[in-house]
């Protein structure tokens, strides 16, 4: 069966970038630190938005922000905060901006501490947890981990990552298998999940 005929989540639609991150990102689990800090930058700026109208700017985001790299991210200052204010290719919101900055330099404090992948997937005891939801409609907003997880990272200083931008988030970097049991990716994660370690 060719990916064109196969069975999918139904989130994506017809969207071509959008089939693309279902197919070949979205629950795939991963452990890299700055991959996952670059995800949870722009899940905080997709709040409020669709993440289609993130994922269409996420090349100009890596561009505005240094390709996430944190260390440079954490010495922004105001000359860089009102050049990203008028970066029509990112979102320009100055507390998303604000915070994705501040949330750089909690992030480097993790990595010297912990570990920043460490500390996020020991939140599901450091393996993908596989769900089974048949409908979309079951999928929940918000769940006990994502909670927690929200929680820890609130205490040490992060921004814009309440439980439901983090449950969006564990779904998108694999902590979580949310793609539905008739989707044909559903199996595909699960396997990758198997593999998985740290």
């Amino acid at each position: 069966m060719s990916k064109a005929e196969a069975k999918r989540c139904p989130w994506p639609g017809s969207d071509t970038l959008y089939i693309a991150y279902h197919d070949e990102e979205w629950g795939v689990p991963k452990s890299d630190a700055r991959a996952l800090f670059e995800k949870l930058v722009l899940e905080g700026f997709q709040a409020g938005l669709s993440w289609i109208t993130i994922l269409r700017k996420r090349e100009a985001f890596r561009a505005a922000f240094d390709n996430f790299d944190a260390e440079k991210m954490a010495r922004y200052g105001p000359r860089k905060v009102a050049s990203l204010l008028v970066d029509e290719g990112i979102v320009r919101h100055r507390g998303k901006i604000e915070a994705a900055i501040s949330n750089a330099k909690s992030f480097l404090e993790l990595e010297a501490g912990p570990g920043f992948s460490q500390f996020l997937w020991s939140f599901v005891d450091g393996t993908p947890k596989q769900n089974a939801y048949t409908r979309m409609a079951d999928l929940p907003a918000e769940t006990p981990e994502s909670k927690a997880l929200a929680k820890a990272l609130k205490s040490r200083g992060f921004r814009f990552t309440g439980p439901t931008t983090l449950h969006a988030f564990m779904q998108g970097v694999g902590m979580v298998n949310d793609h539905l049991t008739g989707c044909f990716r559903h199996t595909e994660c699960a396997k990758l999940g198997a593999r998985f370690s740290l």
